[in-house]
């Protein structure tokens, strides 16, 4: 056979190959969603979802489960979980080594000067103050994400529209050529930056104009469900001080909406009910799901509330627990007017969430668990003063960037000392730091030498060559890095943190059931890949969710 003949057979064989990944459309079915609703609620554990399942109403998350692929065993697969990372992994489905944003803040290793994940001064919020060091573009980021690829495809014809209560929620859901909208804490409106444009377009400046964040003023947050319903939840005793419980008035001193009033509504329903609002308006304003050019549309909203709510009372607490009963009923609604605005039959809905939650220390510590709050800056400093007495040099750390170390090479190579003896020295020193279980250091990051195990698997992908520090710290479990004395956080690699709803509903396209197979949110990119028929994000390293697919 000639060999010009021989590579058109083998071509042909090829491209028929890789047609045949790509499942069939059939006739009486959209080939492509017409729009993309990627919704990702910030610090939902899964363990929530499961808990409170019997109470949900029917149309909100219950819709989901029932009417979409629901993966109960899906995780933030990297070991750094907070809210720039999470939401950086959704639609890039990439993680931190290659996208960049390994933490909501860290300290620059050259300078120590603090930087923002979503920090740009080139760029200023439309209409409000744009203090040094906010969040306005995604100039950190180092990936593409879904809906770039979706605009590239389709010549910036398809329409990408993110809004959040955390700049970096809407920021890097965006990607670099989608449109965001954050909330302003101190007005209250949703505005974008000059990243993205330099006026507000007619319908944004519509809405503010009606203010509607005004509306909740003098409202109370009660519970909603009957007192039995919370029975299994934490005591407020053991979670809350007394000035902290229901019912929680939102009011401000003045008697009147202003900069203390909006930031309130960070915690509780409301902050939710007005993004999903100005979703609304986005999605009316422009045209989603109705794109002239024929092409899909992706809408993004992170709902910040959730987070807020955990944070200061845990997931084990009432206040968690009717928080996300409210929030089920708001993402009813809003499910409703998608239908009847593009058609659930024409959408694709994503719900998932960018990190868990650990229950508050004092809660763990009532059923017998080892658990407290850890306080990195004296960890730091006595990691400090350790080095310094075996070494015979101060400041060999220079910086503490949870959960980093960052040390001095410079002054290392100054005074002739060896690096990995340094580096090995202080991860002796923290291994037996009270709450510390693991202390992983550059040259085992840099060489792939991390234990072949679960959290070695995820800190190695949480770490950044160019950005993160030295040394990275794990605490042990239900342990967490703060310095305060009320509340929780997050961000480790153990389960509480990482395993996370991951729900996809689409009925043209998506097999509804419950499934028991290791997923990840970074999952969640390549799948929509393959369905808009785009390319996958730069740095994907997903895999398609096929079982889910018709």
């Amino acid at each position: 056979m000639r060999p010009v003949r021989r590579l058109f057979l083998l071509t042909c064989l090829a491209a028929t190959s890789s047609l045949a990944a790509f499942p069939a459309i059939a006739a009486d079915k959209p080939a492509q969603p017409k729009l993309v609703v990627v919704l990702v609620v910030d610090g939902l554990p899964q363990e929530q979802v499961t808990r409170y399942r019997d109470q949900f109403g029917q149309g909100g998350f219950r819709r989901l489960l029932d009417q979409g692929a629901w993966f109960n065993n899906a995780h933030q697969a990297h070991g750094v979980t907070v809210t720039a990372v999470g939401h950086a992994a959704v639609l890039t489905g990439a993680y931190p080594y290659q996208h960049g944003i390994i933490s909501n803040d860290w300290t620059d290793t050259k300078t120590l000067e603090s930087m923002y994940c979503t920090q740009d001064n080139a760029h200023s919020y439309i209409g409000d103050e744009t203090k040094p060091g906010a969040g306005t573009s995604p100039a950190n980021l180092r990936a593409s994400t879904v809906g770039d690829e979706l605009r590239y495809a389709t010549g910036n014809r398809a329409k990408v529209i993110t809004v959040s209560g955390k700049d970096r929620g809407a920021i890097l859901l965006a990607g670099k050529a989608g449109t965001a909208y954050m909330y302003m804490g101190k007005s209250g409106n949703f505005a974008s930056s000059t990243y993205y444009m330099q006026s507000h377009p007619q319908w944004v400046q519509q809405y503010h104009a009606s203010k509607p964040q005004d509306r909740f003023y003098g409202k109370e947050w009660r519970p909603l469900l009957a007192d039995a319903s919370y029975a299994g939840d934490a005591s407020d005793d053991l979670i809350a001080d007394e000035k902290n419980r229901f019912p929680f008035k939102y009011e401000s001193k003045s008697g009147k909406p202003d900069a203390e009033y909006y930031g309130k509504l960070y915690t509780g329903p409301y902050l939710d009910e007005m993004t999903l609002d100005f979703a609304r308006a986005a999605v009316e304003g422009e045209n989603l799901g109705r794109n002239p050019a024929g092409v899909p549309d992706v809408l993004g909203v992170s709902l910040s509330s959730h987070d807020y709510v955990n944070h200061s009372f845990g997931p084990e607490s009432r206040m968690s627990h009717d928080h996300l009963q409210r929030l089920d009923r708001l993402l009813a609604n809003f499910f409703s007017y998608l239908d009847k605005r593009v058609g659930l039959d024409n959408t694709m809905v994503v719900l998932t969430a960018d990190h868990g939650f650990p229950n508050v220390p004092e809660f763990s510590q009532s059923i017998k668990r080892d658990a407290q709050r850890l306080d990195g800056k004296q960890m730091s400093a006595a990691l400090s003063k350790h080095l310094a007495e075996k070494f015979g040099q101060e400041n060999l750390v220079r910086k503490w960037s949870p959960p980093n170390v960052i040390l001095d090479y410079t002054l290392i190579e100054q005074k002739s000392l060896k690096r990995e003896e340094v580096e090995n020295t202080a991860a002796r020193f923290l291994l037996n730091y009270p709450g510390v279980a693991n202390a992983f250091t550059r040259t085992q990051l840099e060489n792939g030498n991390l234990p072949a195990t679960r959290i070695g698997t995820l800190m190695q992908r949480a770490w950044n060559r160019q950005v993160s520090g030295d040394i990275m710290v794990v605490v042990k479990p239900f342990w967490y890095f703060s310095s305060g004395k009320q509340g929780t956080s997050h961000g480790s690699p153990y389960s509480y943190d990482t395993n996370v709803p991951l729900m996809i509903m689409g009925k043209p396209w998506i097999k509804a059931g419950a499934y028991g197979q290791y997923a990840e949110v970074m999952d969640i990119a390549p799948t929509l890949a393959h369905l808009l028929r785009v390319r996958p994000p730069s740095a994907a390293e997903g895999r398609v969710l096929t079982e889910a697919l018709h």
